[in-house]
């Protein structure tokens, strides 16, 4: 009987050390949301409304089609890069007027497949790095502590930086010492 008391009492320990871990939320590092609600970052404004030149240029209201107010995230990275949306509009790929851009961006050569070579090695590098059995019944995030080695020191970063005389507009000024 002393025992199963005892036992008990170390269980009920444990389980309220464990429900006192519980707290962190680490809802940003998970991609794929459980609870069914819309991911915020996969919601686009709209395109300002604006007046057609000829109403009859219009298309035929069709379900399902687009919307000429429908947000084009491609075709609006193209541009901003300089390249042609109708290029990729029309399934061309790449417009020959970019030929020069792609050639510049891979003058080091281009490695084929490389996002699936990445996600390979992502995947053996993380292998090692996991949550132990304790962590993921805690439900401890480890992605930090699995890349920490990768991880880039900002303030060393902007120091170095300062010191090579880079302008740095967009980082916190310096504190001037007195």
């Amino acid at each position: 009987m002393r025992r199963t008391v005892g036992a008990i009492s170390v269980a009920l320990a444990a389980l309220t050390l464990l429900s006192a871990c519980g707290g962190s939320d680490h809802k940003l590092m998970n991609i794929r949301s459980e609870d069914g609600t819309p991911d915020e970052f996969g919601i686009l404004p709209t395109k300002p409304l604006e007046t057609p030149e000829n109403y009859a240029s219009l298309p035929v209201p069709t379900p399902g089609a687009g919307n000429r107010v429908d947000p084009t995230p491609k075709s609006d990275a193209v541009a901003a890069l300089g390249g042609k949306p109708s290029a990729l509009a029309e399934g061309q790929g790449i417009a020959r007027s970019d030929g020069g851009l792609v050639n510049y961006a891979s003058r080091y050569g281009v490695t084929p497949g490389i996002r699936q070579v990445l996600a390979q090695e992502d995947a053996e590098y993380r292998k090692g790095k996991g949550p132990l059995l304790f962590e993921r019944w805690a439900g401890k995030n480890v992605y930090f502590e699995a890349y920490e080695d990768q991880a880039l020191n900002q303030s060393a970063e902007l120091q170095r930086f300062r010191r090579a005389g880079v302008k740095t507009p967009s980082a916190p000024p310096e504190l001037k010492q007195d």
